[in-house]
């Protein structure tokens, strides 16, 4: 293994970010290669307890020489953001500096050619990185992207293109559902990681191979040793089942391929309700992360006038489905979402691009 130093300069004078890049060498240059990142945004760290418990187990398939294809990991691949605090509170979402998500804006290339990329000594501190990170990315036939929810299960995105060739890598990692997209107009980091393929040749997009994910590792407040413990050996699992690791004791590459060997949730992203909050004010949730709902059931009240007659407005399934996500803070403003609900079909209010800011 080797260990790098990734240096951003701030956008004045006297500051700059770092971050660590770990790489291990594979031994077939035939093998699939492998991109691992978290922490993008900043707050969501369980993916970060993952790729710690993770990597004991990648030095030690290459102290045996177990790695076949080349591996790059960034346990925290946002320095800018882990270092924002507002009045005692970390921002970790949003460049203070720019006011824009860190998973938005990244350079949606026609090729996998970092050439195509943005020069790294132009812009602000959050483009530069995000242009290094391409850099970093660009060219891995596996890249993941480790985030979290509010609260929620354990889900993938997943371009269309890429299933159901990735179920087995859903049912590699664990998860519990997956959401396929198709159109990414705001330039987040899978988007970017996958749109250089989706023009070129078959024989350079090999799709056969190719996996792009954003990885929604439960909750904010799921970064706990077990749950960590667990995600990394799904991730260990998803790099000896795509043929990155060798390990005699796990499931031989391709034995889980198929549309079959992933029995979760899965949904196009155009079946999610996001249940705007028709009031301001304080949620009592009636379901919780995995619950199916029918249509009519109770989602929610919202407490807005507390105390008074008719101060609480109720909010209802608009179809039946299963709740994937819901907020942490149990504060919220007139307009704001409340969870997502996979729902059996199409919403009403169907959104393109990102569900959320």
């Amino acid at each position: 293994m080797q260990k790098s130093i990734e240096r951003i300069a701030g956008d004045s004078e006297g500051v700059s970010y770092e971050f660590p890049v770990f790489r291990f060498d594979g031994s077939d240059k035939a093998a699939p290669s492998a991109y691992l990142q978290a922490a993008l945004h900043a707050g969501e760290l369980p993916g970060v307890v993952a790729i710690d418990a993770l990597m004991p187990m990648l030095e030690r398939a290459g102290a045996e020489g177990r790695i076949k294809g080349n591996i790059t990991v960034v346990p925290q691949a946002n320095p800018i953001g882990r270092a924002q605090y507002h009045f005692g509170e970390h921002q970790g979402r949003f460049h203070l500096g720019t006011r824009t998500n860190f998973n938005r804006g990244f350079p949606l290339l026609a090729a996998p050619d970092t050439t195509l990329l943005p020069d790294t000594t132009l812009g602000t501190a959050d483009q530069r990185l995000k242009t290094r990170l391409l850099q970093l990315s660009i060219g891995h036939d596996i890249v993941l992207d480790l985030h979290c929810d509010d609260e929620g299960l354990a889900y993938l995105y997943v371009h269309t293109s890429l299933w159901p060739e990735m179920a087995d890598c859903a049912a590699a990692m664990g998860v519990d559902a997956v959401v396929l997209w198709d159109e990414d107009t705001d330039g987040t980091f899978e988007g970017a990681s996958i749109t250089p393929y989706l023009n070129v040749p078959a024989d350079v997009a090999r799709f056969d191979r190719r996996v792009a994910t954003t990885v929604e590792y439960r909750g904010m407040l799921d970064v706990d040793g077990a749950l960590a413990a667990s995600d990394a050996e799904g991730l260990y699992r998803l790099l000896v089942a795509r043929g990155v690791i060798v390990d005699q004791a796990l499931p031989a590459p391709g034995s889980l391929a198929g549309p079959n060997s992933f029995t979760g949730i899965v949904a196009p992203l155009e079946n999610i309700d996001m249940m705007p909050a028709p009031r301001a004010g304080a949620i009592l949730y009636d379901v919780k992360p995995g619950d199916r709902v029918e249509k009519g059931a109770l989602l929610a009240s919202i407490v807005h006038a507390p105390g008074e007659a008719g101060g609480r407005t109720q909010v209802f399934a608009p179809q039946a489905g299963i709740i994937l996500t819901r907020r942490s803070r149990r504060i919220i403003r007139a307009g704001e979402d409340l969870l997502k609900l996979v729902g059996d079909r199409k919403s009403a209010d169907a959104r393109s691009g990102t569900l959320e800011d």
